[in-house]
C-alpha cells in the first residue's frame, strides 16, 4: 500500500489540510476559512476554538475526498501562521482570550518600554529577532495583565501559552503533549537560537513565568499520536504527529532550499523572504532577523529572514475595503489593462511596515494620484508595492549575506500572477522561479513528517521532487527599474511616524 503524508497548513485566513502521495503530489485538500476580528484600528484577533474546528473539519474533509484507508497515511506535519499567541486552560482546553494574531499591534507601545530598558542588544544578541509588536512575548505579557485573573492562574501553573502549531499538537493529542518546534520558538523573542532552549533572562524582562511555555523540539521526530477520543477524527486516531515548522521556513523547506544561499519569497497575507544561512546564525546589519529554519537529523539550519507585514492582503483590501475589484484575478487583468500605474504609488503600511524599516507607527499611503488616475492604475500599483517591498528584502539580505542571492525562488497565492513575477523581476534584476508545485508550504510540513516516519529517505530524494513552472527573467532597463525603486523610498518615506507614540 502507498505511503501517504498529510499536513495541516494553518494560515492566517483559512485552515487547510492537504494530502500527499510519496511522490509529492496533492492527492486531496480541503480548506475552511475563518472570521478575522479587528476590536480596535490595529489590534487583530482570531477565534481559537474557531482555528481548531476548522482545521479539524479540514483534515477530515480531506481524508474523505481521497477516499484512501486513513491507516495509509504514514504521518502528519502542521504549518502555522507564525507569532500568532493563545493561552488556555490546562485542565478544561478553553482559551482564556482570543488569539492575538501576528499582525496585532496593541503591544507597541510596550515594546517602547522595552527598548527603553535597553533590552535591545540582549534580545538581538539572544534570539535573533528585534523589539517588535509582530513577535509573541508581548502577546503573552498584555494577555497576562489584561485579562482578569490570567496572571495568578498562569503563574498557578494552570494555564499554557504557545502558538498556533502548539495549540492544534496540544488538541490533536487530547491534552497530552504541549510542545512547539525550533522554528516557532524563534519567533517569539523568548528563545535563545544558540542554546535552544527558552532564556530565563528575557522572560524575567517581560514577566512571563516559564512554566507556561511548550517544550522546544527539533522539526522532524514524533511527538505524540492523534487520540482515540476526539469527535469527528476517529478514524485517525494513533496517526503520528511528526513534523512541524512555521509557515515560513516550511516554505524554505518545501522549495529544496537545504544548501546556504539558496533563498525564497513567499506571496501570501504578506510577504517573506528567507535565506538558508546555514549552521551558524548571521547577524543582520540591514533590518533583517535570523531564526532557526529547521532542525533535521541533529542538523539545525538558520535562516535570514525579512518579513512584509501586508503583501496580498492589499489585493484584499482591493477587494474587500474599497470594493475596485470583485475577485483577486481581476486585479490582474485590471492592472494589465494600463502600460504602468501612471506615477500611484501605494505603500501598505495598515498595520506598520516591517523589514528592514520596522515603523510600528507608519500607516498606509497613496500618492501621485492625479485627475486622470483610474482604478486600473491603482490595481497594478498594488501589484507594484507587493513587488517593491519584496525588493526591499532581497536588497537588505544581500547586504547581510556572504554570497548574494542569485535566483529567488517564489510560492504563495499571488504567485500565480504573472504580471507581478515579471514585476519582480524586472525590479530585482533575477530570475523569477515558480515551481509547478505552488503548495510548498503545506509540503514542507508533509516533508518534516515524511522524513521521520521513513516516507522519504534524505533531503536529496525531496530535491529530486521539485520541478520549476516557469522562470521569469527581467526584461525592463535596469535603469528604469533604479528609477522606480527610488521613488518607492520617497512613497515610503512619507508613510513612516505617522501614528504619534503613546508610551
Amino acid at each position: 500500500m502507498d505511503s501517504f503524508v498529510i499536513a495541516l497548513d494553518q494560515g492566517t485566513t483559512s485552515s487547510r489540510a492537504i494530502l500527499f502521495n510519496r511522490a509529492g503530489e496533492i492527492v486531496s485538500r480541503a480548506q475552511h476559512p475563518f472570521r478575522q476580528i479587528y476590536p480596535q484600528p490595529g489590534w487583530v484577533e482570531h477565534d481559537p476554538m474557531e482555528i481548531w474546528n476548522t482545521e479539524k473539519r479540514a483534515l477530515t474533509e480531506a481524508v474523505d475526498a481521497a477516499h484512501i484507508d486513513p491507516k495509509a497515511i504514514a504521518a502528519l506535519g502542521i504549518t502555522n501562521q507564525r507569532e500568532t499567541t493563545i493561552l488556555w486552560d490546562r485542565a478544561t482546553g478553553q482559551p482564556v482570550y482570543n488569539a492575538i494574531v501576528w499582525q496585532c499591534r496593541r503591544t507597541a507601545p510596550l515594546c517602547d518600554q522595552l527598548k527603553a530598558l535597553g533590552l535591545d542588544d540582549a534580545v538581538r544578541e539572544k534570539t535573533g529577532l528585534l523589539i517588535d509588536a509582530y513577535f509573541s512575548g508581548t502577546k503573552i505579557r498584555w494577555l497576562l495583565d489584561n485579562v482578569p485573573g490570567v496572571r495568578e492562574r498562569a503563574e498557578r501553573g494552570e494555564l499554557c501559552a504557545g502558538t498556533v502549531d502548539s495549540w492544534l499538537i496540544w488538541n490533536l493529542t487530547g491534552g497530552r503533549v504541549h510542545v512547539t518546534d525550533y522554528s516557532n520558538a524563534s519567533r517569539t523573542m523568548l528563545f535563545n537560537i544558540h542554546t535552544l532552549t527558552w532564556d530565563k533572562e528575557l522572560c524575567d524582562a517581560l514577566g512571563i513565568p516559564m512554566c507556561l511555555l511548550p517544550d522546544p523540539r527539533p522539526n522532524s521526530e514524533t511527538y505524540g499520536t492523534v487520540a482515540e477520543d476526539i469527535p469527528g477524527l476517529e478514524a485517525m486516531a494513533g496517526l503520528p504527529i511528526c513534523g512541524s515548522a512555521g509557515d515560513q521556513p516550511a516554505a524554505l523547506f518545501g522549495q529544496a532550499c537545504f544548501t546556504p544561499g539558496q533563498a525564497k519569497n513567499t506571496y501570501g497575507t504578506g510577504c517573506f523572504t528567507l535565506m538558508n544561512v546555514g549552521s551558524e546564525a548571521v547577524r543582520s546589519a540591514s533590518g533583517l532577523v535570523t531564526s532557526v529554519a529547521w532542525s533535521v537529523d541533529g542538523q539545525v539550519s538558520y535562516a535570514l529572514e525579512g518579513s512584509v507585514f501586508n503583501g496580498g492582503s492589499t489585493i484584499q483590501w482591493l477587494r474587500d475595503e474599497l470594493g475596485l475589484i470583485h475577485t483577486a484575478p481581476e486585479c490582474d487583468r485590471l492592472a494589465e489593462s494600463v502600460p504602468d500605474a501612471g506615477g500611484v504609488l501605494i505603500v501598505p503600511a495598515f498595520t506598520g511596515l516591517g523589514a528592514p524599516y520596522w515603523d510600528m507607527y507608519a500607516r498606509g499611503t497613496m500618492v501621485g494620484l492625479t485627475r486622470g488616475t483610474t482604478k486600473a492604475h491603482i490595481a497594478r500599483a498594488v501589484l507594484d508595492s507587493i513587488a517593491f517591498q519584496v525588493t526591499d528584502l532581497v536588497r537588505a539580505m544581500n547586504a547581510d549575506a556572504p554570497c548574494p542571492i542569485t535566483t529567488l525562488r517564489v510560492d504563495g497565492g499571488a504567485s500565480v500572477s504573472d504580471i507581478l513575477m515579471q514585476t519582480q523581476a524586472d525590479l530585482l534584476g533575477l530570475p523569477v522561479d515558480r515551481p509547478a508545485q505552488v503548495e510548498t508550504t503545506a509540503f514542507g510540513a508533509a516533508a518534516l513528517a515524511g522524513l521521520a516516519a521513513g516516507v522519504w529517505s534524505s533531503l536529496d530524494e525531496l530535491t529530486n521532487l521539485r520541478r520549476s513552472q516557469h522562470v521569469f527573467t527581467a526584461r525592463t532597463d535596469p535603469n528604469a527599474a533604479q528609477r522606480a525603486y527610488r521613488q518607492w523610498q520617497r512613497a515610503v518615506e512619507r508613510s513612516r511616524d505617522w501614528i504619534e507614540a503613546d508610551v
